[in-house]
């Protein structure tokens, strides 16, 4: 008679266990569904929480409905995507009663994103989002195609991030508030510490790159409706890995990785350089929402391979000497 070592089956089990707690909450797996990818809410957010995500983040609201850019918003290019979707939502007011609605039909966390070209449009959604009590909310800093009345990108100027955050923070209470930043400055690092010292609790690194633009031979015009649009997919890997590494070195609190992650060795890169949740994005649309559990697989195998007890221990990994 064959008998089975119940010992030996719940050590393996707990060796595939890709819980992680990022500031306080649990999470079943470190992948979420970055904002921006579904366009509604609900929409196909249910679809990525289907798809065995561990978490998302909202379409980004802002202060008052927008209706988004010219088509075509998204364009395929060899090396990954363009976008330039124009924050469409329908604002704040109505979002309110969205997301309320769509967390009454999930159980992993939501991370509701917010964008404003304000210090007082921030202050004044964190406001009416807290109401809810969401799991964390996410201050977008770094829309590559959308500017403050100022003409800049907020988290390029880390005093103008700072501020957001700071003042976010009031209205937070004890939600955990993330700081979404653009790779496009020279140093991330010192915008992130500015970010973690006004109050953040986590940031998120990064979002587009940017902007790009792809232009048609044949009509001589660019593509996309808004001309110009935030680059992503593979192709800005390796830029959004040296950030997330620069970050771990300059801040204590954690960080949710993002920018062309596509494989489990994508995420496990990621992981290394010093990220505890990872953002996949782009690859949704080039393999669908299948990518979440293919993703997941490859790191439960990995860990039962190294034998690794839980995904904490890669965190910073690359970090440490040899």
């Amino acid at each position: 008679m064959f008998f089975v070592n119940k010992a030996d089956i719940l050590k393996k089990s707990s060796m595939a266990d890709l819980k992680v707690n990022f500031c306080g909450v649990d999470f079943p797996n470190p992948l979420i569904l970055p904002s921006g990818i579904a366009q509604e809410i609900p929409g196909d957010h249910l679809r990525a929480v289907e798809a065995g995500a561990g978490g998302i983040t909202l379409k980004s609201l802002t202060p008052l409905p927008r209706e988004g850019y010219l088509f075509p918003r998204v364009i395929k290019y060899e090396s990954g995507i363009l976008n330039a979707v124009g924050l469409r939502n329908p604002g704040i007011d109505k979002g309110v009663v969205l997301v309320k609605d769509y967390m009454n039909k999930v159980e992993i966390p939501t991370i509701v994103s917010l964008w404003s070209d304000s210090i007082e449009g921030f202050e004044m959604m964190v406001k009416k989002i807290a109401s809810i009590k969401p799991h964390f909310i996410e201050l977008n800093l770094s829309c590559p195609h959308v500017h403050t009345k100022a003409g800049t990108v907020m988290s390029m100027q880390s005093s103008d991030a700072a501020k957001a955050v700071k003042a976010a923070k009031k209205y937070a209470g004890k939600i955990p508030l993330i700081a979404k930043l653009t790779p496009n400055v020279s140093d991330i690092a010192t915008v992130a510490k500015m970010c973690e010292n006004s109050g953040a609790n986590a940031i998120c690194a990064v979002n587009t790159v940017g902007p790009g633009m792809v232009i048609d031979i044949k009509t001589r015009k660019p593509i996309l409706g808004n001309k110009r649009g935030g680059v992503s997919g593979p192709g800005i890997k390796p830029i959004a890995v040296r950030c997330v590494y620069d970050i771990y070195e300059a801040i204590k609190i954690p960080i949710i990785g993002m920018g062309g992650v596509t494989t489990w060795q994508d995420a496990v890169e990621m992981i290394m350089a010093g990220a505890t949740l990872i953002g996949i994005g782009s690859a949704v649309f080039a393999k669908g929402y299948k990518v979440y559990q293919e993703v997941k697989q490859g790191l439960k195998e990995f860990i039962e391979t190294e034998k690794i007890n839980c995904l904490k221990e890669l965190v910073g990994a690359a970090h440490r000497p040899d």
